[in-house]
């Protein structure tokens, strides 16, 4: 090799390098840039009592320190899910079903305000606390599943997220309608458990030694905790599977 093609090679090396150097600096510091992040959270009484200023946003914050935190909360004592899936439909006859879908548009509207003016959010997590209501008749526990997976799929189509994650809390070991109960509780694992963007949260240890329906203070301090862990690690996940 001459020493002109030799100093042209060493050129084009250096050069080479460089660029390498510059385009993975430009990478981590894309990866490292503040972000929107959305958070839905809706259900019935015990998302209610859940304040997301106490343990959720800390616990998010303390991972995304630099990121903006849109937390939208919306949740209803004593509803069951076809308040907020609004195909619902029951195995079997039932006399009254009430108003399909009403809590979910409360929840849209509450999401579009907290949302409106700001940069597209670069995650969307969808935090689900509900069952109870639904333990009493077969007409209802025996179609969660269903309901479950399509008010996922809901709300993934009306936000036009088809990558939203989703966190449920499993409904805990309270001692009344036994049959239901157990209906529900496996209907949320086996579809947090089949959906690769979702998780379930357990809540068995919130609800007081007479395994209340309700939880404790602390309960739900915790339930907030774990929320958050639980959409962290789907957020960390998802980022990690990205090319």
């Amino acid at each position: 090799m001459s020493f002109l093609s030799l100093k042209g090679y060493r050129h084009f090396v250096f050069f080479f390098l460089l660029y390498v150097w510059a385009a993975c600096a430009v990478g981590i510091a894309a990866d490292n840039a503040p972000r929107t992040r959305l958070f839905i959270l809706s259900g019935q009484s015990n998302m209610k009592h859940v304040d997301p200023e106490e343990s959720f946003r800390p616990a998010l914050k303390a991972v995304f320190p630099h990121d903006e935190l849109i937390i939208v909360k919306s949740a209803q004592s004593g509803e069951p899910i076809r308040r907020w899936y609004k195909k619902w439909r029951p195995r079997g006859e039932m006399e009254k079903i009430g108003e399909l879908g009403r809590l979910y548009d409360i929840l849209m509207t509450e999401v579009k305000k907290a949302t409106e003016g700001k940069p597209v959010p670069d995650t969307v997590t969808f935090i689900w606390m509900q069952g109870e209501a639904d333990t009493h008749t077969p007409e209802t526990y025996g179609v969660y599943e269903e309901s479950l997976k399509g008010l996922i799929a809901q709300i993934r189509g009306d936000l036009k997220r088809p990558d939203t994650f989703v966190v449920i809390g499993r409904i805990s070991d309270f001692a009344d309608y036994p049959e239901g109960m157990k209906a529900v509780r496996e209907a949320e694992m086996s579809v947090a458990n089949g959906d690769p963007l979702s998780g379930w949260v357990d809540t068995d240890d919130l609800n007081g030694k007479h395994n209340g329906l309700h939880y404790s203070k602390e309960g739900y301090r915790t339930l907030g905790e774990r929320f958050a862990a639980r959409a962290i690690e789907l957020i960390q996940k998802g980022r990690q599977a990205k090319p």
